[in-house]
Parts: C-alpha cells; sequence; structure tokens
C-alpha cells in the first residue's frame, strides 16, 4: 500500500485508538481490546471491541476483523495502536494491517523500545523468529516532540508519511502527549476487567 498522503488535516479528522486491558501475563487466556473512534481531539464518536490471545498470533485479524465490521470503518482516516504488542506479545503486523483496512496505522509509545529485550523475551515463545520478523519489517520507532511541553513519545507507522503522521498526532493530542483516542482507549480497557 503506498503511503497515504494528507493535503488537509482537518481539526475533526476521525481516528481510532486502540488499546488492550488487563491479563494476566504468561496463562492461557484472552485479553480485552477496546478501540474508540474520536474526531480530533475533542469528541468521542464510537467505541468497539474484540479479545485477542495472550502471547498469541491473533491480534492483526482480530483487530482488523474489529475495523472492518464498525459502521465508522468508511469514516476513519487513520489508526493509533498503544505499540504493536498485545497481550503480551502478540504483535500486530502493522504493514498488513493497514493494507486490510485501507488505512494508514500509527503505533505510538512513551519509551523507544529496547530491541534486544524483546528478541530475549521472544525466545520463551512459540513462532519467535516469526514475531520477531513481524517487528523488525515495522521499522525503527522515530523519536517525536509531542506537544508544547516537549515530551517525547516514539512512533511507527505503515501507509502514511513520517510528517502527516506527526501533524495528526499533534491535532489529536489535546489533554497529553498521547493521542486522545489512545487515552482514551486506555482508560475504557485497563477499567474493564474479564475472566
Amino acid at each position: 500500500m503506498a503511503h497515504k498522503r494528507f493535503r488537509v488535516i482537518k481539526p475533526e479528522i476521525r481516528i481510532l485508538g486502540v488499546d488492550d486491558g488487563v491479563f494476566v501475563p504468561h496463562q492461557e487466556g484472552y485479553a480485552l481490546v477496546v478501540g474508540v473512534v474520536f474526531r480530533g481531539g475533542q469528541w468521542l464518536d464510537g467505541v468497539l471491541h474484540t479479545k485477542v490471545e495472550v502471547d498469541g498470533l491473533d491480534a492483526t485479524d482480530k483487530i482488523a476483523s474489529m475495523i472492518l465490521s464498525s459502521p465508522h470503518h468508511k469514516q476513519l482516516r487513520a489508526v493509533f495502536l498503544n505499540g504493536m504488542t498485545f497481550a503480551g506479545f502478540n504483535i500486530v503486523d502493522i504493514k498488513r494491517l493497514s493494507m486490510e483496512i485501507h488505512l494508514p496505522v500509527i503505533t505510538v509509545t512513551r519509551e523507544k523500545p529496547n530491541l534486544s529485550d524483546i528478541y530475549v523475551a521472544l525466545k520463551n515463545l512459540p513462532d519467535c523468529e516469526k514475531r520477531w520478523q513481524i517487528i523488525k519489517s515495522s521499522g525503527e520507532p522515530f523519536e517525536v516532540l509531542a506537544n508544547d511541553k516537549k515530551e517525547k513519545i516514539y512512533m511507527q507507522v505503515a501507509g502514511i508519511a513520517k510528517e502527516d503522521a506527526v501533524k495528526i498526532l499533534k491535532v489529536t493530542s489535546t489533554r497529553s502527549n498521547i493521542p486522545e483516542p489512545l487515552r482514551v482507549a486506555h482508560l475504557i480497557a485497563s477499567g474493564i476487567t474479564t475472566t
């Protein structure tokens, strides 16, 4: 998929933020994944949800299905993910996700991922090399100053130019250095426990 280019980033651009909820690490089970649709960084328009397997390999498929089956899909212009790992090391292939949903995908993390530590942890899981290749193919995280307070965050992108991803980040980060759709998705997902 070619990079989507934005001539203008409107203040009410519709964005989906996706984060996972509480789960028990290293145990069989599922984690709740919540998607929150926002217009810019101001208005909440909808909430989506799915479940992914802890340390599984289904996050890309489940998140794609959640987005494609949503009535909001056609209005969305980009998707923010809280990193590329969900439910432990259930890794989202951001390039494949972007192609499947026909939207740019942008990951956001507060800290730069330590790839050598991640590789060591992956060795404890089945399909270690497959997971590692997904991470490597997603590109090196790049540093961004998210707001006027000069707080650093790190991003990876698929299906969008870096400069456009940064513009969308700045439009949607109205209350912190994290885009509002992601901040609210985190609040909702972490407030719901599943058994």
